[in-house]
């Protein structure tokens, strides 16, 4: 570090920071309250040699906050592939570089992925500096098991390409988290409750620690009503979905239901709504449908 003074500010007191050892530094920053930066993260943000950030001017009002006056510099999904390499070269020449986000931790649903697996094959340093994260402050607030959890980012656009990702995540046994933007919200949930199914609880948490925070909860189908009938929400939205009702296993009764249902529809629709109804798997119980109609034409046959 050269003889440049670094430092932050608390209220009035001015502290100093001590050197950097070079590395590449994950910071995490507020996702709304100011308040919520760690001590941690401005002694690492006020000490660093390049401070990278996701938008400079929305990460200046937080500097600025805290009197940190270091020079910031653009390392986001549209530059990374020429941002990248210049970061990694100050990186090898000893220098320390702290990333940050727009808001909470880097690398969630953004490019840094790309930064630390580029700095990892080349044996630079990465060291995180945890802090306030979205996913994990809808999660803990939103009343649904947190043993197990998946994070899924951002859906698709496109409502077929949307629906069909749904349907991957239909028999994870573990609570989903979501990000959406408000405008897509209601026809996401409405997406949500023809793949996941509506009787499945959910949350969701709106603007989380700003000033006009909001956690909604109640069931899929629920949340879904209430969105189409409401105004389009305003802000940051995290969509939490708690995972499928584990149902004991009735064979005999989910054979009669896909007869049934196969009757009235064709077989990988009659599947669906088994699915639908059941929680399990749509493709398991095709293949448990077409074996039930070999097993009466066979029966037929003798």
């Amino acid at each position: 570090m050269t003889g440049e003074k670094r430092s932050y500010v608390i209220g009035q007191t001015e502290i100093a920071v001590r050197s950097l050892a070079p590395a590449l530094y994950l910071v995490a920053t507020p996702i709304g309250n100011l308040s919520d930066i760690t001590l941690r993260a401005l002694e690492t943000l006020a000490a660093a040699d390049i401070v990278a950030c996701e938008d400079t001017r929305v990460s200046r009002v937080l500097l600025d906050r805290y009197g940190i006056r270091r020079r910031t510099t653009a390392y986001h999904e549209h530059n990374a592939g020429e941002a990248g390499p210049k970061l990694i070269a100050a990186l090898e020449a000893g220098q320390s570089v702290a990333l940050i986000s727009d808001a909470g931790t880097p690398l969630i649903s953004d490019p840094g992925y790309r930064l630390v697996g580029e700095a990892l094959e080349r044996g630079l340093r990465v060291v995180p500096i945890p802090g306030p994260s979205a996913p994990l402050a809808a999660l803990t607030a939103s009343g649904l098991p947190s043993d197990a959890f998946l994070f899924a980012g951002f859906l698709p656009v496109k409502s077929g390409q949307r629906l069909t990702k749904l349907e991957t995540f239909r028999a994870v046994p573990a609570t989903l988290i979501f990000f959406e933007s408000p405008r897509r919200l209601a026809e996401t949930l409405v997406a949500m409750v023809e793949a996941l199914g509506g009787a499945r609880k959910a949350a969701i948490g709106r603007e989380l620690t700003k000033t006009f925070e909001e956690m909604r909860t109640g069931t899929l189908q629920a949340l879904a009503d209430h969105y189409a009938a409401a105004d389009t929400p305003k802000g940051e939205i995290v969509i939490c979905v708690g995972p499928a009702e584990i149902k004991p296993d009735q064979p005999a009764d989910i054979d009669r239901l896909l007869l049934s249902l196969a009757a009235e529809m064709p077989a990988s629709k009659a599947a669906a709504e088994a699915a639908k109804m059941t929680g399990g798997q749509k493709q398991a119980l095709y293949r448990r449908l077409l074996e039930l109609r070999d097993a009466v034409g066979e029966g037929e046959g003798g």
